[in-house]
């Protein structure tokens, strides 16, 4: 656990409520549970409810639920009591530190842990709970596989039933189970990952499984109903941003010159990065459809944007598709092949500076809508100026890289159906040199021709499959290998052939195919007149 003396010395910035009221009050009245207890959740999630409580507008804090790594309730929360120490790295050099007590409890949520299943389906049968935040990435919601099939744990939950479940959303759905049949109280369930849309495919993914419950025998119908009817279960839809890379060792050493001691840089042996701190960037946004039949705290008073789901959707598409998140796509796929090891350092490239300019003012703009909340142009002006180049973020591009199969399709395929709209396709230059890069990205050869370790990505396995008879150096057509890929509309929202952009993406791939320093060189010619365009 944290010294608050040290702490105090070290001029953290302490709680201004008695932790243990909070508890307290959290046992009686539950009002927030969040699903995933990663870095987001730590450097996010817990400094808005930190807030609200020391304002006045929470007495109670936040359950913290972890389905999938055991190890992060077992070694980051319970030794520290459920403290996070938040590290804020602003632009300018300084580091702003806080201490966050707002989370009340922690479990691993999951029925191989017993005792701590059962506390969490006594939190969702308590009539006083009002919202279910989660973050567990995009990927976390899905349930079949490219082919439309469903994954084998999806598959054996459905077979199952509640409470023998593994995968997240049928632990969820669970959970909602237990609390339909307490009462049927109302609930919302508010994805915060990020990706267009996020409500909604969050209520798909519960009503599969619950669907599929329904045909097994599981449960009835009426559940169902209850989970369909907006009166009773509301799936808001949300926009976030604030970028929350994995522990920083810079941060480590800072922490412990300060006197902070015994902190460490932990790694689960199921691959989470993870500390007793969490470093995050100054800039943030929270959008979230002002949606909750059960009621809510005063968000807001915590820097929460309340707004309706059109607003929010407009602003989540402002970002997701145009204005951040293809730009962060595009930088770690070159990052990765060009040997980048962080966010910041890709900024001082100028190839790199441009394909990000590229991306965001040339190509995304011109398609953007304005949400009205946050101005597009002012947006990607802090993104390119402030924050990607920001150098205490210890982001890098091997951790954006992650999952990229789940992402073309709302991160490029959205941008590119408005310019198939438009009949404007052929202007499309950077986008496709991007999904190019990744094809070769996914060789696992840099552009010095040596191997090097792809990030995680749940397709992983079958695209390198696909791709597995290409050869560096060798002068062959790709098409009969890359066809099924990029005509994969799961994958990309639509078929590239069909839109014209499917021929252009196998030129540039195949031009990067020719030897070591063809992937830049190929960066280089094609972005070579961007500098001044976005001006």
């Amino acid at each position: 656990m944290f010294d608050l003396k040290i702490l105090h010395a070290a001029e953290v910035q302490l709680p201004k409520k008695d932790k243990n009221e909070v508890i307290k009050n959290t046992k009686k009245e539950p009002r927030w549970v969040h699903f995933g207890g990663g870095n987001l959740y730590r450097a996010f999630h817990a400094e808005v409810a930190q807030t609200l409580i020391d304002q006045g507008f929470l007495e109670s804090g936040i359950i913290v639920c972890e389905t999938f790594d055991e190890e992060v309730i077992d070694q980051v929360y319970t030794p520290y009591q459920q403290d996070i120490l938040e590290v804020i790295m602003h632009e300018k050099g300084h580091f702003e530190q806080k201490l966050l007590q707002s989370t009340a409890a922690s479990y691993f949520c999951h029925p191989s842990r017993v005792e701590s299943y059962q506390a969490v389906r006594e939190v969702f049968q308590n009539k006083a709970l009002q919202m279910v935040t989660v973050t567990i990435t995009e990927k976390g919601y899905g349930l079949t596989t490219s082919t439309g099939a469903y994954l084998k744990p999806v598959e054996q939950d459905i077979i199952a039933g509640p409470h023998e479940a593994t995968h997240t959303m049928s632990i969820l759905v669970s959970l909602l189970w237990d609390r339909f049949q307490s009462g049927a109280a109302p609930l919302a369930l508010i994805s915060t990952d990020n990706f267009s849309q996020n409500g909604q495919r969050f209520q798909t993914a519960i009503l599969t499984i619950a669907q599929e419950w329904v045909a097994k025998g599981h449960v009835p119908q009426a559940f169902v109903a209850y989970l369909s009817d907006k009166e009773k279960i509301s799936f808001p839809w949300s926009m976030i941003d604030r970028i929350t890379p994995n522990p920083s060792q810079v941060v480590l050493d800072q922490l412990t010159q300060e006197g902070i001691e015994g902190l460490s840089l932990i790694w689960t042996s199921k691959g989470t990065n993870i500390a007793p701190f969490a470093n995050t960037e100054a800039t943030h946004y929270l959008v979230i459809e002002d949606d909750f039949p059960n009621g809510r705290p005063d968000l807001a008073k915590g820097g929460v944007i309340l707004t309706s789901r059109e607003v929010v959707d407009k602003a989540d598409v402002m970002k997701v598709t145009t204005c951040l998140n293809p730009l962060h796509t595009a930088m770690s796929i070159f990052g990765c092949l060009l040997g980048f090891q962080t966010i910041a350092e890709e900024m001082a490239d100028q190839d790199i500076s441009r394909l990000v300019k590229g991306v965001g003012y040339i190509e995304g703009l011109p398609v953007v809508e304005d949400p009205g909340i946050i101005q597009p142009k002012a947006f990607i002006d802090e993104v390119i100026g402030l924050r990607l180049p920001n150098p205490l973020i210890p982001d890098t591009p091997q951790r954006i890289a992650a999952d990229t199969s789940q992402k073309m399709a709302i991160r490029f395929g959205e941008t590119i159906k408005k310019y198939v709209e438009n009949q404007r396709v052929d202007e499309l230059q950077f986008i496709p040199l991007a999904i190019a890069g990744w094809l070769r990205y996914l060789l696992a050869i840099d552009d010095e021709g040596q191997s090097f370790k792809v990030s995680p990505d749940p397709l992983l396995p079958e695209l390198q499959a696909q791709l597995s008879a290409i050869k560096m150096g060798e002068a062959m057509d790709t098409a009969v290998f890359i066809q099924p890929i990029l005509k994969n509309e799961t994958l990309f929202g639509l078929d590239l052939y069909k839109t014209g952009l499917g021929e252009k993406v196998q030129a540039y791939f195949e031009q990067m195919l020719t030897g070591p320093g063809a992937v830049r060189q190929i960066l280089h010619e094609t972005v070579g007149g961007v500098s001044e365009q976005w001006k």
